[in-house]
């Protein structure tokens, strides 16, 4: 019977398990969940009862159709008291046992129908009362007097008030007396629809000590406020009653801050808090229209900060802008209270000195900023010097609208940054020309590496005790189409401004390997080459490997380069120079320090340096005018290269006097006019050819 009614059922396409005894049902009934059990109460084992019981005793969710032939009432009564929902007696028909399957099924089904609804019924209701009590909104009903009835859980939250405080109070307890007439408008809301009040800007008071208002000036916020009327519909049909208002209140006070420390830093720098480019000039332009007024005259800066760069390229941008915050408060310490300091952007300041008394006076403030900046700027335990190039422009005589006096304040300071910087200048006409020579420059230098206007000039270093060249250091040069041959000093400092360093690096360790490659060949001499890379190339990612494949590629053996770089590289970051100056030393290259001397901090770092030369500065070799004399500054470095076991040799050695000084404290490699001048490749190559005769 079994069989036949599963081949049955299988008809209708029920996914159907069979058990031949009530311990085989109850395993089934443990592991999986079924919709119906045809459950006969004659099994072989146990009664079917007990099956029942089972799926009762363990709230197993299975409908159970009792399939029996036992007559006995009270058999029937039994399953059907254990949950049975339905008893077929045997023998029973095909279409009886399909249809009371299909009514069990369609009771169940409608069953989980029925739960699901008031489950979700109930979850809305949760759901409702939850969404008022935690919305970040305040939630009221008033009633047509004016006097709460309802506030949910936020406002009592926000407002610091318990709900049996405000419930019966009237609403104006709660208003800015100052907002009083938008409040009664919002409060008293009868329209509904799109009539109805929206976004009523109010301020409500707050019990003291909230912790919602903690953080505010006052006791007070600002809500947006929406309100709608209640009403009930009246018997008379279109007649309705109303009953109160219903509103909700945003709390917009952190918007309102928002929007007001936008509108502050729309017009003031973020670092500094200092006006930005746009309200300078607005201020400028306020200050024009009143020395226009009262004719008087007033004066626009511009100041542009010297070796800013260096700072940041070798300390960080988070040392620069200690810096600029530092160089901030300077700056503002030397102005008058009507004055105006702004921040251009980077290292750029603006000023604007209104009803002048005489030009002169902005000379003086100048000054003062220039003796200001000059004094030491402690960096973190680091001394740091910068100074600072000052451009003047007056009105009316240097131009009547802003930006014909920021142009010209600008065109004043970038004279002075071709003078030698750390000063401050008048704009006058006769610097138009130079400002567009600036621009020319600019323009010339970029195509200078395309037209392969650049070339590398050699200067020997000799060893006085025997006469002979151990080393030349590499000095560019740049073949201007129109000005000439010029001297490094004349465009580096002002392509390192410009970004322009890296490729122009890039192209010196090319040119200095080729010709490198040549003097080799031609006079088979092991001569090392110095050649002096700038801080922004070692800075840059991968100079290490591409100083490596340059190398390689010209078959350059490594160990006759010295990279030479700047002392204060060294003293402004030392960590990060060890870990430059490590890179270089992994390469097989060796390390001079140039300008030995010139920088300002402690010398405590420089047994730490894996460093092999340093180069004593032109400047203190140019103090040695009596061969007789003490010049302590320069025997000072002699003993420190002799200490520290490292390379000497002193530059820009011009004079016999300043030779033998040197020979006889025991610096025996120079270099400098007296020995050789800088040469091209080919006198390079007949300098050396004549050594080795």
């Amino acid at each position: 019977m079994l069989s036949s009614l599963q081949e049955l059922l299988n008809h209708r396409h029920f996914d159907i398990d069979t058990a031949t005894s009530g311990a085989e049902a109850l395993a089934c009934l443990s592991n999986t969940r079924y919709d119906l059990v045809l459950l006969d109460l004659g099994l072989e084992d146990m009664d079917g009862q007990h099956v029942m019981d089972f799926i009762n005793s363990h709230r197993i969710e299975s409908d159970v159709i009792v399939v029996s032939g036992n007559m006995r009432i009270d058999a029937a009564i039994g399953a059907l008291r254990r949950g049975a929902q339905d008893f077929l007696r045997k023998p029973f028909g095909e279409q009886e046992l399909f249809k009371t399957i299909d009514n069990v099924l369609t009771q169940r089904r409608l069953r989980q129908t029925n739960r699901d609804i008031a489950y979700r019924l109930e979850l809305s209701e949760r759901t409702y009362r939850y969404m008022v009590d935690a919305s970040p909104d305040i939630i009221y009903m008033v009633e047509p007097e004016g006097r709460f009835t309802f506030v949910n859980d936020r406002a009592c939250q926000m407002l610091g008030y318990d709900r049996r405080e405000l419930i019966g109070q009237h609403y104006s307890t709660l208003v800015h007396e100052e907002d009083f007439a938008r409040a009664r408008y919002a409060f008293n809301e009868r329209r509904s629809g799109e009539r109805a009040s929206r976004d009523v800007e109010l301020r409500v008071i707050c019990r003291p000590n909230t912790a919602h208002v903690e953080n505010f000036n006052d006791t007070s916020m600002v809500v947006s406020l929406n309100a709608i009327g209640m009403h009930l519909e009246q018997t008379e049909p279109g007649k309705q009653k109303y009953i109160g208002t219903y509103g909700i209140a945003r709390d917009i006070t952190a918007r309102k801050q928002t929007d007001a420390v936008i509108l502050h830093q729309a017009y003031h720098d973020v670092l500094t808090n200092l006006p930005n480019r746009l309200l300078f000039q607005d201020r400028l332009g306020q200050a024009i229209l009143q020395s226009k007024r009262n004719r008087t005259e007033l004066a626009a800066m511009f100041i542009d900060l010297d070796r800013f760069k260096l700072v940041n390229d070798t300390l960080g941008h988070d040392k620069g802008d200690e810096l600029l915050l530092q160089v901030t408060a300077r700056l503002k310490s030397c102005l008058r209270k009507g004055d105006t300091l702004a921040r251009q952007g980077g290292d750029e300041f603006t000023v604007v000195l209104p009803d002048l008394h005489v030009r002169d006076d902005a000379r003086v403030v100048a000054d003062k900023f220039l003796e200001c900046l000059n004094l030491p700027f402690d960096l973190g335990g680091k001394e740091v010097f910068i100074s600072a190039s000052i451009g003047i422009a007056v009105y009316p005589h240097d131009g009547e609208t802003t930006d014909e006096l920021l142009r010209h304040a600008d065109v004043a300071m970038y004279q002075i940054k071709g003078q030698g910087r750390n000063g401050q200048a008048f704009y006058d006409d006769t610097m138009e020309d130079a400002s567009q020579q600036q621009a020319t420059l600019e323009r010339s230098l970029r195509k200078a590496l395309e037209r392969e206007e650049l070339e590398m000039y050699y200067q020997p270093q000799v060893d006085r005790t025997s006469g002979r060249i151990r080393g030349v250091e590499a000095l560019m040069r740049w073949n201007h189409p129109v000005r000439g041959v010029l001297l490094p000093e004349a465009f580096l400092a002002f392509a390192e401004e410009h970004g322009l360093m890296l490729p122009i690096s890039q192209w010196m360790l090319e040119a200095v390997c080729r010709d490198m490659q040549q003097w080799q060949g031609a006079t088979g001499g092991n001569i090392r080459l110095s050649v002096n890379l700038s801080p922004a190339y070692l800075d840059h990612a991968g100079y290490a490997e591409k100083i490596r494949e340059t190398l390689l590629r010209h078959q350059i053996d490594p160990a006759m380069i010295e990279v030479e770089i700047s002392e204060n590289i060294c003293i402004l970051n030392p960590e990060r120079a060890i870990a430059q100056l490590k890179e270089l030393g992994r390469l097989g290259v060796s390390v001079a320090i140039d300008d030995f001397g010139t920088g300002y901090s402690s010398l405590s770092y420089l047994h730490r340096f894996p460093i092999h030369t340093i180069k004593i500065d032109q400047a203190f070799v140019h103090q040695i005018v009596d061969a007789q004399g003490h010049y302590p500054v320069v025997l000072a470095m002699i003993s420190i290269s002799r200490g520290l076991k490292l390379n000497l040799i002193a530059e820009g050695v011009e004079t016999a006097v300043q030779a033998e000084y040197l020979l006889a404290n025991g610096c025996e490699m120079m270099q400098g006019h007296l020995l050789h001048r800088p040469m091209r490749l080919d006198a390079l190559i007949d300098t050396l050819r004549n050594q080795h005769h």
